[in-house]
């Protein structure tokens, strides 16, 4: 079941602008070159993220992390290769976290750079050696949810060969480049040739192939057209092989106590087209020397010789509502679909989707326009999660509402509002045309950014329920009138592997329901026994559960994804065989990860209305991917579940 990475549908639309060098930025901002550059995500990460953010703003639709040394080897000239995960994993973090941020839809490349070391016959250190090491760093970079591994910098293809099998026998879901470096004389300091790189590359399972480092763009330009001359001379070239030039601004040259490249943002500005028009680039960018103002220069540049290719929304033609059109009767049938599927017995199937962490809504949009083009009927928003600044998910609901067209559920929790807020807000949402709403208690603000912050809890999720309940009644919890009946349909949150646990907590969720609940959404489980043990122990004490259940499911990306669920998150437990199933599953994790959520829903729709998905990474198209396999199996096909005439 092959799935379709969003950067290599990216990459059919159009040339995509990659970043520029990182330790160039480093050295400009006082780390000298004796440094492990690769330590600061450990030590200074906001000046990590600080310059991902200046190369996001300057136009780059890929940023790669600082990790291109971070292998056993090299990390050990520092007394470091004891943190070669943790180094990776930050790594990752700080540029996906730079990436919400700038609130832009860019992709995150896993950059892996050479050992430092010889192999035979030139040096000491084996093939399976370093093919160790690079597997340890690559998976360290899977885990941390890179979108894509680029392997740079290489100028002996053995050692590349061994990088590239590495990669391979972790995943073959994610895009991987591989791109060596050339000489003045167009050969690399191994002595391999552009020829024979293409020979021995095109039968490797390789998305990108091309050049970055050492010269300048002249000298690349040289040695790349020789590469794409060669792989187009083979009998059989990799089809959809895309080709990438990432130059150094120069050679550098001393000046007082600093290095200095002499290749101007307008000298970059120049060749950017002719990368992509002479030699069939798709993918542009720099290596060392090039700084955020040869990125913005390259982007104005393909700006106006290949227009930058428009992102994929979907936006309704519509104005936004007017006031009056957000009372009851005026309310449009976006707003009320998911209510009216589920009274109806229909499926339905909902995707979490987080706000951004900055100003900018736009990778959350195109994000949201995606899944409603796959047949999501709802777009479930986060209210800071894990106590973490976000954008308020009321702002990004309404934008979604009006933008995309998607219906939206709002997480809504008591942690952060007293009893005023709680009523204002939610009279505030309600008139710009927010109907859903799952209350919810909220993660307590020591576990986010602002541990010292005080939460309110002036209510918790049950009585939260009652507020929307008395709202729909037409007065506050005071007893004041609103001026009409509000229209919320609520959901309320059930974790079923607590409740299997604590009697008290099937007494608690039992309390929601009687608060007047409408739909209940639950937290991801991996076995459907725990939700038909959940049901007995309910059933037995209460009777059955009469509204209908959208059950959580976060698919599995990984083996080690699976572990961590497993080990380290409260609530979570993995079958055994679910576990070994991902062990198995090796470098094809994704897809029996959407298998196993596919198998669960299937086994559990006798029992629950529809699926909640959550992506992990940001992976959308993983949990698109899944609604596609779901279309025909679940939408089409009866089951038993069926709500009563009170829901």
């Amino acid at each position: 079941m092959p799935i379709t990475h969003p950067l290599l549908d990216r990459l059919q639309r159009g040339p995509i602008l990659c970043d520029g060098a990182m330790g160039t930025m480093l050295y400009a901002r006082g780390i000298s070159f004796e440094r492990c550059f690769d330590e600061l995500n450990v030590t200074n990460p906001a000046l990590v993220q600080e310059i991902h953010r200046e190369y996001l703003r300057a136009g780059a639709e890929m940023i790669e992390t600082n990790t291109f040394g971070a292998n056993h080897f090299k990390l050990a000239h520092h007394g470091l290769e004891s943190q070669v995960r943790e180094i990776n994993l930050r790594g990752v973090k700080i540029a996906r976290e730079a990436r919400e941020i700038a609130g832009v839809n860019a992709f995150v490349l896993g950059s892996v750079g050479p050992i430092g070391q010889l192999l035979p016959s030139f040096g000491t250190i084996t093939y399976d050696e370093a093919r160790a090491a690079f597997q340890e760093q690559i998976e360290a970079l899977l885990e941390g949810g890179a979108d894509a591994i680029i392997l740079e910098t290489f100028s002996d293809l053995k050692e590349l060969q061994a990088a590239i099998s590495a990669a391979r026998a972790v995943t073959h879901d994610l895009p991987l480049f591989a791109q060596m470096s050339f000489t003045e004389d167009e050969t690399t300091l191994t002595g391999n040739t552009p020829e024979n790189i293409a020979a021995e590359l095109a039968s490797l399972e390789l998305n990108v192939i091309g050049a970055n480092c050492s010269v300048g763009p002249a000298g690349t330009f040289s040695a790349v057209k020789r590469l794409v001359a060669a792989l187009r001379n083979l009998q059989s070239p990799i089809s959809n092989l895309h080709i990438s030039v990432m130059p150094n601004a120069g050679f550098p040259t001393r000046v007082g106590e600093r290095f200095i490249y002499v290749s101007s943002p307008q000298y970059f500005a120049d060749y950017a087209p002719r990368f992509i028009d002479e030699l069939g680039a798709t993918i542009v960018g720099g290596c060392c020397g090039t700084t955020p103002a040869h990125i913005a220069a390259m982007r104005e540049a393909l700006r106006a010789h290949h227009p930058h290719p428009e992102t994929h929304v979907v936006v309704v033609e519509k104005p936004a509502p007017a006031l009056h059109e957000a009372a009851p009767a005026g309310l449009t049938s976006v707003a009320r679909n998911l209510r009216e599927k589920l009274r109806a017995g229909k499926w339905i199937t909902s995707v979490e989707l987080d706000p951004p962490r900055g100003l900018n809504p736009a990778k959350m949009i195109q994000g949201a326009a995606m899944l409603k083009e796959l047949g999501v009927d709802s777009i479930n928003i986060g209210d800071s999660p894990l106590a973490k600044i976000r954008m308020s998910c009321i702002a990004l609901a309404v934008m979604l509402q009006q933008r995309v067209g998607v219906e939206t559920i709002i997480h809504f929790t008591t942690r952060d509002r007293n009893l005023m807020a709680l009523q204002s807000d939610l009279i505030g949402a309600h008139s710009l045309g927010i109907r859903n709403v799952i209350a919810l208690t909220g993660d307590p603000p020591r576990l986010g950014d602002y541990p010292n912050a005080t939460a309110v809890y002036d209510i918790d999720s049950i009585g939260l329920i009652k507020i929307l309940k008395r709202l729909n009644e037409g007065h506050d919890w005071a007893g004041t009138s609103i001026g009409m009946n509000a229209d919320f349909y609520v959901a309320c949150a059930l974790d079923m592997m607590w409740a299997n646990a604590d009697p008290k907590e099937i007494d608690r969720f039992h309390r929601k329901l009687e608060a007047g609940a409408d739909y209940v959404m639950t937290q991801p489980i991996y076995d459907a026994a725990i939700l038909k043990e959940f049901l007995q122990k309910y059933g037995d004490q209460y009777g059955a559960v009469e509204k209908p259940i959208v059950l959580g499911v976060l698919p599995l990306m990984s083996h080690k994804h699976a572990e961590f669920l497993h080990n380290e998150v409260p609530g979570i437990t993995l079958t055994d065989d679910a576990r070994r199933r991902m062990k198995d599953a090796g470098e094809r994790g994704v897809e029996e990860g959407i298998k196993l959520a596919q198998e669960l829903l299937i086994e559990a729709k006798d029992f629950v209305a529809g699926a909640y998905l959550m992506p992990s990474f940001g992976r959308y198209e993983v949990c698109g991917e899944l609604v596609k396999v779901l279309e025909d199996k679940m939408k089409n096909t009866d089951y038993r579940f069926q709500p009563t005439e009170a829901t």
